[in-house]
């Protein structure tokens, strides 16, 4: 006796080609989407918190200082820096050169004459407000460069001292262990006092202002 083995259309998965009693086909089931799980991030350091935090200070005190009259150049700087800027200035030149220099039969009119001079004195006068706005903005920059190249020096040269006060502390305390063997450091000993910057300052003018004459020697001899 042979066993029927077709498949029976209602012992078909559901959600695909299955149908009800009815006979009529359901139709698939779409899948609920998958909501992004967004990871909490960590908190930062306390020490990296006060940090950015004073940096922020720093900027929003530089800023405060600033006339108005000045922020209000500066904002028409950040333009002049921008594609758009050298865009509209070729835009404005082709506009005003092609009627020019288009021929009088065409009827188009001219409003002036070659070599343009009207065009010059506004390129000129253009350039010249464009000068004096960039370096209007740099000199504040350069200021707040040269506060912050300041600040880093300085707390350079404390950082030094903080390390050589440490080197001396645990120099100190590694002679009052008993258990430690009590031997001579030279470099330790050197790296207990800080560095003096004068010195340092002084002997890198020496060295560079004795490059540059062996330099300039050296070219003389070779022309010679």
């Amino acid at each position: 006796m042979q066993t029927n083995n077709q498949p029976n259309p209602s012992d078909s998965p559901s959600g695909f080609g299955s149908s009800d009693s009815t006979g009529t086909a359901n139709t698939p089931t779409a899948s609920p989407q998958v909501s992004q799980k967004i990871l909490p991030t960590a908190p930062l350091p306390e020490s990296i918190s006060q940090n950015i935090e004073t940096i922020i200070a720093l900027h929003r005190r530089s800023e405060k200082n600033v006339p108005q009259h000045q922020r209000f150049v500066e904002t028409i700087t950040i333009f002049f820096g921008r594609p758009v800027f050298l865009y509209s200035i070729l835009l404005g030149i082709i506009l005003w050169v092609i009627p020019n220099a288009l021929p009088r039969r065409l009827g188009v009119p001219r409003f002036e004459e070659v070599p343009f001079p009207w065009l010059q004195f506004s390129l000129t006068a253009g350039s010249l407000l464009v000068t004096t706005g960039v370096l209007i903005k740099q000199e504040r920059q350069e200021k707040l460069a040269e506060q912050r190249a300041q600040l880093s020096l300085q707390l350079n040269l404390l950082s030094e001292q903080k390390i050589a006060k440490l080197i001396a502390l645990v120099e100190e305390l590694r002679q009052d262990i008993p258990n430690v063997k009590n031997r001579f450091d030279p470099e330790a000993e050197i790296m207990k006092s800080p560095t003096d910057a004068h010195a340092i300052v002084d002997l890198l003018e020496e060295t560079l202002a004795s490059e540059l004459a062996n330099f300039s020697q050296e070219e003389i001899s070779t022309q010679e």
